[in-house]
């Protein structure tokens, strides 16, 4: 029926067009991004599917009639935009590349695989067009559930390891997102995690506990016993406890923050002020950086804290987020920099909106192969032994 093909392609066309128009639509609007903004992410599926069902419409005839002309016409203009769309997604990589060579050493990719630094340079990657499809990988194993408190499954940790079982491995801790009061592990950042358990990495997703339960700084202090848990129990996993690094989005990247400007400080490690809860780096994407709700005299905002002693930073921000605004990012970064001996590489990614990494797309997989070039430099720099790597 035309009546069919056109509400199918007036779908497509609102989630694209809401993509690439101005971000000024109407609060209620911008808070239904993650939504139709997840288009943003899937241009291929999208025009997948807008030929599709229009071959369709025309072997079935639906086109001959002025709706089904009405419908092939917002097609037409649907397709113009989702090229913007890819366009966008398409100049990713030279801007993480030159984010990394405006905050590196001179000479940083000659320290790094060779294998890595040419996967940095590629603007396109086939697995992009896998889209929200095989996200998990048969040659990584998952070991779930396991528990690191006593705070019932927020207080639960996922490993993911190559089934050859590598040891000695550098381990990327990720928290997921959710706003504090959602999300859980083995749910966001999946394509991340999969390609650095595919290299010879440990990576475990966590929860933890959410301000509908608790308040500022237990959540802090879930972290750090996550990372308390890497220290004591890593190793029976093939991971090398001293090489931690932590990663989160949205939420997560706040508490990234936090737990990476607040090392061994004891307010936020009770009973256990004793472990070292430093950390190799922090990766924060689209992160939230302001205040949330806390315990009275306790500052819950990464800006309150000194970034003197602060590790290695990657923050990546999309310019068009309408959930987290990028000014946000920027204030944060300034914050770093201002204070920190470390390198605070930030990636500020054209056309992204809030939740750009849940699928593989071309700009996940570019932002993806800079992390992987940043702690490999990280690494190199550390002097820490990277031989465990798979390239």
């Amino acid at each position: 029926m035309p009546l069919g093909y056109l509400i199918s392609v007036l779908f497509v066309a609102w989630c694209t067009y809401f993509v690439v128009a101005p971000s000024n639509f109407p609060r209620i609007f911008n808070s239904l991004g993650s939504y139709f903004g997840v288009i943003n992410e899937l241009p291929f599926f999208a025009l997948f599917w807008l030929i599709a069902s229009t071959s369709l419409a025309f072997i079935e005839g639906d086109v001959h009639s002025p709706v089904g002309w009405m419908a092939f016409g917002i097609t037409i203009l649907a397709v113009g935009m989702l090229l913007v769309i890819i366009h966008r997604g398409l100049k990713t990589s030279p801007v993480v590349s030159q984010a990394m060579n405006d905050s590196l050493e001179k000479k940083w990719r000659t320290t790094i695989n060779p294998k890595i630094e040419r996967r940095l340079q590629k603007k396109f990657s086939f697995t992009a067009l896998l889209g929200p499809f095989f996200k998990r990988r048969y040659d990584i194993e998952r070991i779930a559930n396991i528990n690191y408190g006593n705070a019932g499954m927020r207080n639960q940790l996922d490993v993911y390891r190559h089934r050859s079982h590598p040891t000695g491995c550098p381990t990327l801790v990720h928290l997921h997102g959710g706003g504090f009061v959602g999300g859980k592990k083995n749910s966001q950042s999946l394509p991340l995690i999969y390609q650095l358990a595919s290299k010879g990495w440990v990576c475990i997703s966590a929860n933890y506990r959410l301000s509908s339960d608790v308040k500022f700084p237990d959540q802090l202090i879930d972290i750090k016993k996550v990372i308390a848990w890497v220290r004591e129990h890593g190793s029976e996993y093939g991971a090398d406890p001293t090489t931690i690094f932590l990663a989160g989005n949205s939420a997560g990247a706040h508490l990234t923050a936090m737990a990476a400007l607040t090392p061994n400080s004891p307010t936020f490690q009770p009973g256990f002020e004793f472990v070292d809860t430093s950390i190799t780096a922090a990766i924060c994407l689209y992160g939230y950086y302001g205040y949330i709700d806390t315990k009275p005299g306790l500052f819950s905002s990464p800006m309150a804290y000194s970034g003197k002693e602060a590790p290695p930073f990657f923050v990546a921000h999309g310019d068009q987020d309408r959930l987290v605004s990028v000014e946000n990012a920027r204030r944060f970064t300034e914050h770093l920099r201002d204070t920190s001996s470390n390198p605070v590489v930030y990636v500020e990614l054209p056309g992204a909106e809030h939740n750009f990494d849940l699928y593989h797309s071309i700009r996940t997989e570019a932002v993806v192969h800079g992390i992987e070039a940043f702690t490999a430099w990280v690494q190199a720099n550390n002097k820490h032994d990277s031989n465990k790597i798979f390239p």
